[in-house]
């Protein structure tokens, strides 16, 4: 499974950038596998301030509908337009061109390393 060591990573299978001022946020492959084909994705508005933990979306598969998480505490900067028009790069690129999302952390994250992500997918899936 494919987990980028430059990330931290949610228990519920988000991950965030170490860039404070503008982090990128997404899904990992390991959920996005697990939805299969993604073909619809709501996401937080841009200037919303909200909570780690707090529902922040949506993303809408063929085989089931996820609310999607906020992995840290900030300000939404942007949305990625091209997920929204194009829901599949979730699924073909989790961490590259299918991020979902852009951030100004608020309160720095208490996230997983890629290796404490590996175990948490081993011991709990």
């Amino acid at each position: 499974m494919d987990v980028p060591a430059r990330l931290r990573y949610s228990a519920n299978h988000e991950w965030v950038d170490d860039n404070v001022e503008q982090a990128s946020v997404g899904i990992t492959a390991f959920a996005a596998s697990a939805l299969g084909d993604v073909v619809y994705v709501e996401l937080p508005d841009p200037g919303a301030h909200l909570v780690a933990g707090e529902v922040c979306g949506e993303v809408e598969s063929t085989k089931s509908v996820a609310e999607l998480y906020m992995p840290v505490t900030g300000r939404i900067l942007a949305t990625n337009e091209a997920v929204v028009a194009d829901p599949s790069l979730i699924g073909s690129d989790p961490y590259g061109d299918g991020w979902l999302f852009r951030l100004r952390v608020t309160d720095p994250p208490a996230l997983m390393t890629a290796d404490e992500y590996r175990t948490y997918l081993t011991e709990s899936h």
